[in-house]
Protein backbone atom coordinates (compact mmCIF):
# COMPACT_ATOMS: atom_id res chain seq x y z
CA UNK A 1 0.00 0.00 0.00
CA UNK A 2 2.56 2.62 0.94
CA UNK A 3 4.36 1.60 -2.12
CA UNK A 4 0.97 2.31 -4.28
CA UNK A 5 1.03 5.89 -2.72
CA UNK A 6 4.74 5.97 -2.67
CA UNK A 7 4.90 5.94 -6.49
CA UNK A 8 1.61 8.22 -7.15
CA UNK A 9 3.70 11.28 -4.88
CA UNK A 10 6.50 10.57 -7.10
CA UNK A 11 4.73 11.78 -9.88
CA UNK A 12 4.14 14.88 -8.19
CA UNK A 13 7.63 15.22 -6.84
CA UNK A 14 9.01 14.48 -9.97
CA UNK A 15 7.10 17.11 -11.86
CA UNK A 16 8.39 19.45 -10.09
CA UNK A 17 11.96 18.80 -10.07
CA UNK A 18 11.81 18.59 -13.70
CA UNK A 19 10.41 22.41 -13.43
CA UNK A 20 12.89 23.17 -10.64
CA UNK A 21 15.90 20.75 -11.63
CA UNK A 22 16.35 20.95 -7.52
CA UNK A 23 15.88 17.51 -5.21
CA UNK A 24 15.58 20.21 -2.16
CA UNK A 25 12.91 23.05 -3.59
CA UNK A 26 11.13 19.89 -4.93
CA UNK A 27 10.49 18.58 -1.87
CA UNK A 28 10.06 22.19 -0.01
CA UNK A 29 7.18 22.53 -2.91
CA UNK A 30 6.08 19.24 -2.53
CA UNK A 31 5.31 19.87 1.26
CA UNK A 32 3.37 23.03 0.81
CA UNK A 33 1.02 21.47 -2.34
CA UNK A 34 0.47 18.65 0.19
CA UNK A 35 -0.41 20.65 3.14
CA UNK A 36 -2.69 22.88 1.04
CA UNK A 37 -4.42 19.78 -0.56
CA UNK A 38 -5.06 18.38 3.32
CA UNK A 39 -5.98 22.33 4.64
CA UNK A 40 -9.69 21.34 4.68
CA UNK A 41 -9.03 17.85 6.59
CA UNK A 42 -7.23 19.92 9.07
CA UNK A 43 -9.83 22.21 9.59
CA UNK A 44 -12.30 19.68 9.67
CA UNK A 45 -10.00 17.72 11.97
CA UNK A 46 -9.46 20.72 14.15
CA UNK A 47 -13.46 21.26 14.64
CA UNK A 48 -14.14 18.14 15.68
CA UNK A 49 -11.68 18.08 18.28
CA UNK A 50 -13.06 21.31 19.66
CA UNK A 51 -16.98 19.37 19.41
CA UNK A 52 -15.10 16.41 21.13
CA UNK A 53 -14.10 18.58 24.15
CA UNK A 54 -16.90 19.98 24.61
CA UNK A 55 -18.53 16.45 24.51
CA UNK A 56 -16.60 15.39 27.30
CA UNK A 57 -18.80 16.94 30.51
CA UNK A 58 -22.01 15.16 28.77
CA UNK A 59 -19.76 11.65 28.34
CA UNK A 60 -18.59 12.09 32.17
CA UNK A 61 -22.34 12.55 33.30
CA UNK A 62 -23.81 9.68 31.20
CA UNK A 63 -20.28 7.58 32.67
CA UNK A 64 -21.50 8.41 36.53
CA UNK A 65 -25.12 8.00 36.02
CA UNK A 66 -24.88 4.71 34.18
CA UNK A 67 -21.63 3.06 35.74
CA UNK A 68 -23.20 0.12 37.09
CA UNK A 69 -25.38 -0.52 33.56
CA UNK A 70 -23.25 -0.98 31.06
CA UNK A 71 -25.33 -1.29 28.30
CA UNK A 72 -27.38 1.35 28.72
CA UNK A 73 -24.20 3.86 29.01
CA UNK A 74 -23.33 2.40 25.18
CA UNK A 75 -26.88 2.62 24.55
CA UNK A 76 -26.41 6.26 25.62
CA UNK A 77 -23.41 7.38 24.24
CA UNK A 78 -23.90 5.99 21.20
CA UNK A 79 -27.40 8.09 21.03
CA UNK A 80 -25.15 11.14 21.94
CA UNK A 81 -22.83 10.88 19.01
CA UNK A 82 -25.71 10.43 17.17
CA UNK A 83 -27.79 13.50 18.20
CA UNK A 84 -24.32 15.14 18.17
CA UNK A 85 -24.02 14.17 14.60
CA UNK A 86 -20.31 12.92 15.34
CA UNK A 87 -18.52 9.85 15.04
CA UNK A 88 -16.54 8.37 17.91
CA UNK A 89 -14.20 7.58 15.44
CA UNK A 90 -14.04 11.08 13.65
CA UNK A 91 -10.54 11.85 14.44
CA UNK A 92 -9.07 8.79 13.08
CA UNK A 93 -9.02 9.66 9.60
CA UNK A 94 -7.04 13.02 9.72
CA UNK A 95 -4.20 10.72 11.68
CA UNK A 96 -4.13 7.60 9.29
CA UNK A 97 -4.30 10.12 6.27
CA UNK A 98 -1.11 11.54 8.31
CA UNK A 99 0.45 7.78 8.73
CA UNK A 100 0.15 7.16 4.94
CA UNK A 101 1.65 10.13 4.11
CA UNK A 102 4.64 9.82 6.41
CA UNK A 103 5.88 6.03 5.51
CA UNK A 104 4.87 7.07 1.91
CA UNK A 105 6.97 9.83 1.63
CA UNK A 106 9.59 7.31 3.65
CA UNK A 107 9.48 5.17 0.88
CA UNK A 108 9.61 8.01 -2.03
CA UNK A 109 12.97 9.52 -0.14
CA UNK A 110 14.60 6.20 0.52
CA UNK A 111 14.13 4.69 -3.40
CA UNK A 112 13.81 7.96 -5.01
CA UNK A 113 15.04 6.34 -8.96
CA UNK A 114 11.93 4.11 -8.31
CA UNK A 115 9.38 5.95 -6.94
CA UNK A 116 10.24 9.55 -8.20
CA UNK A 117 12.81 8.99 -11.22
CA UNK A 118 11.21 5.72 -12.65
CA UNK A 119 14.22 4.28 -13.41
CA UNK A 120 13.72 1.13 -14.97
CA UNK A 121 14.30 -1.56 -12.41
CA UNK A 122 16.55 -3.15 -14.70
CA UNK A 123 18.76 -0.53 -14.62
CA UNK A 124 19.11 -0.04 -10.87
CA UNK A 125 19.12 -3.79 -10.15
CA UNK A 126 22.09 -3.72 -12.50
CA UNK A 127 23.92 -0.78 -10.10
CA UNK A 128 23.15 -2.61 -7.31
CA UNK A 129 24.61 -5.72 -8.09
CA UNK A 130 27.63 -3.78 -9.64
CA UNK A 131 28.25 -2.16 -5.97
CA UNK A 132 28.15 -5.37 -4.13
CA UNK A 133 30.05 -7.50 -6.63
CA UNK A 134 32.96 -4.92 -6.24
CA UNK A 135 32.81 -4.49 -2.52
CA UNK A 136 31.72 -0.62 -2.55
CA UNK A 137 28.48 -1.34 -0.41
CA UNK A 138 29.23 1.48 2.18
CA UNK A 139 27.49 2.33 5.32
CA UNK A 140 24.40 3.46 2.86
CA UNK A 141 23.88 -0.01 2.32
CA UNK A 142 20.11 0.40 3.73
CA UNK A 143 19.11 3.05 1.23
CA UNK A 144 21.18 1.49 -2.33
CA UNK A 145 19.36 3.89 -4.48
CA UNK A 146 20.82 6.67 -2.62
CA UNK A 147 24.55 5.19 -3.30
CA UNK A 148 23.46 4.42 -6.61
CA UNK A 149 22.98 8.32 -6.94
CA UNK A 150 26.17 9.43 -5.35
CA UNK A 151 28.60 6.95 -6.90
CA UNK A 152 27.17 6.55 -10.45
CA UNK A 153 25.24 10.06 -10.90
CA UNK A 154 28.37 11.90 -12.38
CA UNK A 155 28.58 9.09 -14.85
CA UNK A 156 25.10 8.13 -15.82
CA UNK A 157 22.06 11.14 -16.47
CA UNK A 158 19.58 7.80 -16.23
CA UNK A 159 20.22 7.44 -11.92
CA UNK A 160 21.29 11.55 -12.19
CA UNK A 161 19.67 14.09 -9.53
CA UNK A 162 20.81 17.21 -8.38
CA UNK A 163 20.85 16.88 -4.78
CA UNK A 164 22.89 19.99 -3.94
CA UNK A 165 20.75 22.36 -1.58
CA UNK A 166 21.88 25.51 -0.21
CA UNK A 167 25.60 23.80 0.46
CA UNK A 168 24.14 20.91 1.93
CA UNK A 169 23.88 16.98 0.24
CA UNK A 170 20.51 15.56 0.49
CA UNK A 171 21.68 12.38 -0.36
CA UNK A 172 23.75 11.96 2.87
CA UNK A 173 23.04 10.06 6.17
CA UNK A 174 24.04 11.59 9.00
CA UNK A 175 24.95 8.73 10.86
CA UNK A 176 27.08 8.02 8.12
CA UNK A 177 28.57 11.10 7.45
CA UNK A 178 29.68 12.39 11.35
CA UNK A 179 33.33 13.98 10.09
CA UNK A 180 30.94 16.83 8.02
CA UNK A 181 29.02 19.24 10.24
CA UNK A 182 26.78 20.40 7.74
CA UNK A 183 25.08 16.85 7.84
CA UNK A 184 23.76 18.01 11.10
CA UNK A 185 22.15 20.89 10.30
CA UNK A 186 18.86 20.19 9.48
CA UNK A 187 18.06 17.57 11.77
CA UNK A 188 18.91 20.10 14.37
CA UNK A 189 16.53 22.78 12.60
CA UNK A 190 13.97 20.09 12.85
CA UNK A 191 14.29 19.52 16.13
CA UNK A 192 14.07 22.90 16.99
CA UNK A 193 11.08 23.51 15.07
CA UNK A 194 9.79 20.41 16.88
CA UNK A 195 10.22 21.97 20.05
CA UNK A 196 8.32 25.30 19.63
CA UNK A 197 5.28 23.02 17.70
CA UNK A 198 5.06 21.00 20.74
CA UNK A 199 5.41 23.99 23.11
CA UNK A 200 2.28 25.82 21.02
CA UNK A 201 0.30 22.45 21.15
CA UNK A 202 1.10 22.53 25.07
CA UNK A 203 0.44 26.32 25.52
CA UNK A 204 -2.86 26.00 23.17
CA UNK A 205 -3.95 22.68 24.88
CA UNK A 206 -3.11 24.63 28.74
CA UNK A 207 -5.02 27.23 27.90
CA UNK A 208 -8.48 25.95 26.69
CA UNK A 209 -8.25 23.29 29.67
CA UNK A 210 -7.69 26.49 32.43
CA UNK A 211 -10.70 28.62 30.81
CA UNK A 212 -12.58 24.60 31.26
CA UNK A 213 -11.26 24.53 35.04
CA UNK A 214 -12.23 27.65 36.10
CA UNK A 215 -15.64 27.05 34.79
CA UNK A 216 -15.79 23.90 36.66
CA UNK A 217 -14.86 21.77 39.38
CA UNK A 218 -11.59 21.02 41.26
CA UNK A 219 -11.65 17.60 39.81
CA UNK A 220 -11.12 19.36 36.30
CA UNK A 221 -8.48 21.55 37.76
CA UNK A 222 -6.83 18.24 38.51
CA UNK A 223 -6.99 17.46 34.90
CA UNK A 224 -5.24 20.41 34.07
CA UNK A 225 -2.28 19.46 35.89
CA UNK A 226 -2.61 15.93 34.91
CA UNK A 227 -2.80 17.11 31.23
CA UNK A 228 -0.46 19.70 31.84
CA UNK A 229 2.64 17.42 33.20
CA UNK A 230 1.84 14.94 30.08
CA UNK A 231 2.28 17.07 27.26
CA UNK A 232 5.38 18.57 29.16
CA UNK A 233 6.68 14.79 29.38
CA UNK A 234 5.67 14.43 25.53
CA UNK A 235 7.69 17.70 24.60
CA UNK A 236 10.56 16.26 25.41
CA UNK A 237 10.43 12.87 24.10
CA UNK A 238 9.28 13.47 20.65
CA UNK A 239 11.97 15.58 19.50
CA UNK A 240 14.42 13.12 20.73
CA UNK A 241 12.75 10.63 18.67
CA UNK A 242 12.90 12.61 15.98
CA UNK A 243 16.61 13.54 16.33
CA UNK A 244 16.90 9.27 16.27
CA UNK A 245 15.10 9.21 13.22
CA UNK A 246 16.21 12.25 11.43
CA UNK A 247 19.68 10.76 11.88
CA UNK A 248 19.61 7.72 10.22
CA UNK A 249 17.44 8.80 7.29
CA UNK A 250 18.77 10.48 4.00
CA UNK A 251 18.73 14.49 4.46
CA UNK A 252 16.10 14.73 2.09
CA UNK A 253 13.31 13.06 4.71
CA UNK A 254 14.75 15.46 7.34
CA UNK A 255 13.84 18.31 5.19
CA UNK A 256 10.73 17.14 4.23
CA UNK A 257 9.77 16.63 7.99
CA UNK A 258 11.34 20.14 8.75
CA UNK A 259 9.37 21.86 6.24
CA UNK A 260 5.97 19.97 7.07
CA UNK A 261 7.24 20.88 10.95
CA UNK A 262 7.35 24.74 10.04
CA UNK A 263 3.81 24.22 8.12
CA UNK A 264 2.28 22.85 10.75
CA UNK A 265 3.06 25.78 12.87
CA UNK A 266 1.69 27.90 10.86
CA UNK A 267 -1.38 25.98 10.21
CA UNK A 268 -1.79 25.76 13.70
CA UNK A 269 -1.36 29.20 15.14
CA UNK A 270 -3.49 30.66 12.19
CA UNK A 271 -6.29 27.67 12.38
CA UNK A 272 -6.40 28.59 16.18
CA UNK A 273 -7.17 32.21 15.14
CA UNK A 274 -9.64 31.15 13.05
CA UNK A 275 -11.47 28.56 14.77
CA UNK A 276 -11.43 30.92 17.98
CA UNK A 277 -12.59 34.04 15.96
CA UNK A 278 -15.50 31.95 14.27
CA UNK A 279 -16.54 30.54 17.40
CA UNK A 280 -16.68 33.72 18.98
CA UNK A 281 -19.11 35.15 16.05
CA UNK A 282 -21.53 31.65 16.86
CA UNK A 283 -21.29 32.48 20.54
Amino acid sequence: MFAFFANTFGYVLNFIYEIVNNYGLAIILFSIIVKIVLLPISIKQQRTMEKSAKLQGKLKELQFKYKNNPEMLNKETIALYKNEKMSPFSGCFSSIIQMILLLSVFFLVQSPLTYMRKVDTTVVEEYKNQIISQGESNSNVKYPEIQIIQQYGSEDERVYMNMQFLGLDLSLVPISSLNDYRVFVIPILYVISSFISMKISTNLTKKKKIKKAEEGEGEKKNEVDAIEEANKNMMYIMPVMAVSISLIAPLGLALYWLVNNILMIVERVLMNKFLKTEGEENA
